[in-house]
């Protein structure tokens, strides 16, 4: 049911913002460890960071720099979450005290101390047709 709930949101989101400007986010990603998994992406306003985003891509991991579209992002202040999904299961892992196994970055390579970052260290703004965003795995 929970995922229904969710699923039902994306779908209100996307039907919300299909009237206003859109662009697509053109996310760079580097550092991505070629043949393992999926390169997973999402684009988040302030309200759903670190939880269930509107937007979202993926491709296979290549080795060096993989560049994955994100398209119909309505304009405004968004922020680029990024994982290597090395093996597959749509979630990035992590150990038993919540430190990710997996290799992952945020758009304006925002890192947090003591977790994650804060939006407002990844946030950027998308005005234009195409909206670059760099992230680099770690």
């Amino acid at each position: 049911m929970t995922r229904f709930i969710q699923l039902f949101t994306g779908v209100l989101l996307l039907a919300a913002a299909a009237g206003a400007p859109a662009a697509t986010v053109e996310v760079r990603v580097t550092a991505v460890e070629g043949g393992k998994g999926m390169i997973r992406v999402a684009v988040c306003d302030r309200e759903r960071f670190l939880k269930q985003c509107a937007y979202t891509a993926s491709s296979p991991a290549r080795d060096g720099e993989n560049v994955i579209a994100v398209p119909n992002v309505p304009k405004g202040s968004w922020a680029v979450l990024v994982y290597q999904d090395e093996n597959g299961n749509a979630e990035l892992d992590r150990n038993f005290i919540g430190i990710p196994k997996e290799n992952y970055g945020f758009s304006r390579d925002a890192r947090g101390k003591f977790g994650p970052p804060g939006f407002d260290d990844a946030v950027i703004e998308v005005r234009d047709e195409v909206t670059p965003a760099k992230v680099r795995l770690h």
